[in-house]
């Protein structure tokens, strides 16, 4: 079957806020302007991986990365998002990968690359001001199949999204798009499987906007890249 992305507008005002309220009235396809959120700063021994089940960063460049306060994690919501923070000495995007369960409402836990950009690494704890921005990516979003997936039992993921993904769609032998329920590990989870594939998929995000893939295999902890990258927000 060959792959393909259509970029449509979701036809549902559904859309999850930061900070976890569902339900928020929005038009869909319209870009979202974001609150600034204000907390502490602090940082961590970050690797890329942490909750929100994505893997260790190799290779070279800087680590910026963040986990995010409890009451803004939201059962994964806001697991692969970006935000731009801004510290008593300078800023810096972070992509959100972990969750900090002592960080109140309106805290980072930085990994110490990313600290450095806002603080003297020395304060240990700074007063951070952050509202969340587009991912800066090049390429395709991806797809990756849980490790253990099977037929029966599937769970996936949506990596490298310039925005925040809102929700996950299945296409069904009948014909049918049904939700995939999220869990709180940033897995999208079927109980019943999504059967033998290769599977239709499409993932919304907080915009309105939709991806949709097919072709999508069941391969156990692959990064299979779809089609095309969410649009710019302006």
């Amino acid at each position: 079957m060959t792959r393909r992305a259509q970029l449509l507008l979701v036809l549902s005002s559904f859309v999850v806020a930061c900070g976890g309220d569902d339900g928020v009235p929005h038009v869909p396809g319209e870009c979202i302007a974001f609150d600034e959120q204000r907390g502490e700063g602090t940082y961590y021994d970050a690797t890329g991986a942490g909750a929100c089940s994505f893997d260790v960063q190799t290779g070279g460049g800087e680590l910026l990365v963040a986990a995010m306060n409890a009451p803004q994690f939201a059962g994964s919501s806001v697991c692969g998002m970006c935000a731009h923070v801004v510290g008593p000495s300078g800023e810096v995007t972070v992509r959100i990968v972990d969750l900090c369960p002592e960080c109140a409402r309106g805290d980072l836990d930085l990994s110490p690359q990313a600290f450095d950009h806002v603080a003297e690494r020395s304060l240990g704890r700074v007063p951070i001001t952050w509202r969340e921005v587009p991912c800066d990516v090049s390429g395709p979003i991806e797809w990756r199949i849980k490790e253990g997936s099977n037929p029966w039992w599937t769970a996936v993921q949506v990596r490298e999204h310039r925005h925040r993904i809102a929700r996950v769609e299945r296409l069904t032998a009948e014909g049918d798009w049904v939700e995939v329920p999220r869990v709180d590990y940033n897995f999208f989870v079927d109980e019943t499987g999504f059967g033998e594939g290769p599977y239709t998929l499409r993932a919304i995000d907080v915009h309105g906007n939709v991806l949709e893939d097919t072709g999508i295999e069941l391969r156990e902890a692959v990064d299979q890249p779809g089609a095309a990258q969410l649009p710019t927000c302006e």
